[in-house]
């Protein structure tokens, strides 16, 4: 696909399914080149063309972004097909492994920080410090409600996202002053091909809160597309709870 050089440029991890996936086409209808990252080609394939057949512009990364060495490896892809930038990163990729803490394995936990924590920490660190010689740029991470209070059974998930709400306000605080804006949406129980496992169980999550009902994939990516884009061009190191009012109460 031939891509100007000025067009601006969004990668998005985790971007062939759910929340990234919708993402992406938002993003996409703004004129803008997106990148999405995923395990599975045939879902990258899917999106892409999806995309493509509505007049925007795509690209599919094939990573299963596991460590540090493949997060690079997407920066330098995903450089290299935006024509030398990248304007927007979505860190969306994560895992949510709920259980008993005395369940965990030392295996799952650092399965969950390495895609959860590490991938975004070194995506960061390869992107944001180009974004900041340009002088502009967003990062938008998602985080999760779970961060934000004590539950049973989400402590490896909640900890790992409350690392991420940590970074978020580094890295705001770090390349901010660089033009480089860094905010997190945080989710609340969202209906996608990932949670349709939990069945009931999603339901009955959702319905602790003001709204009583999960959220869709699209509501989540609307404020996703609003921290990526200029209409939130004065926010700084914000995290936008996005789950039905869960944690105002």
């Amino acid at each position: 696909m031939t891509v100007t050089i000025d067009t601006p440029t969004a990668l998005i991890t985790g971007g062939t399914s759910g929340i990234g996936r919708a993402a992406a086409n938002k993003l996409a209808q703004l004129g803008i080149h997106v990148l999405v990252v995923g395990r599975n080609q045939e879902r990258g394939e899917r999106t892409v063309d999806e995309i493509r057949s509505s007049g925007g512009e795509a690209d599919f990364i094939s990573s299963d972004l596991r460590d540090a060495a493949s997060a690079r490896e997407v920066a330098r892809r995903a450089i290299e097909l935006g024509n030398g930038h990248i304007d927007i990163l979505i860190n969306n990729a994560g895992i949510y492994p709920f259980g008993p803490t005395h369940e965990m394995t030392e295996e799952q936990f650092d399965r969950v920080f390495s895609i959860n924590v590490k991938v975004p920490y070194f995506l960061v660190a390869e992107l944001a410090p180009l974004m900041a010689k340009r002088g502009k740029g967003a990062i938008v991470n998602l985080s999760t409600m779970a961060a934000d209070y004590g539950a049973p059974g989400m402590s490896l998930y909640g900890s790992s996202k409350a690392a991420i709400n940590l970074l978020t306000k580094s890295w705001a605080a770090e390349y901010g002053p660089s033009g480089v804006r860094v905010n997190a949406v945080s989710p609340g129980p969202t209906r996608t091909e990932g949670t349709d496992a939990m069945g009931e169980g999603l339901e009955e999550l959702a319905a602790q809160g003001p709204a009583g009902r999960p959220a869709t994939a699209d509501e989540i990516a609307e404020a996703i597309v609003f921290l990526a884009t200029d209409r939130a061009s004065f926010i700084y190191g914000a995290k936008l709870a996005v789950d039905g009012g869960r944690t105002a109460i």
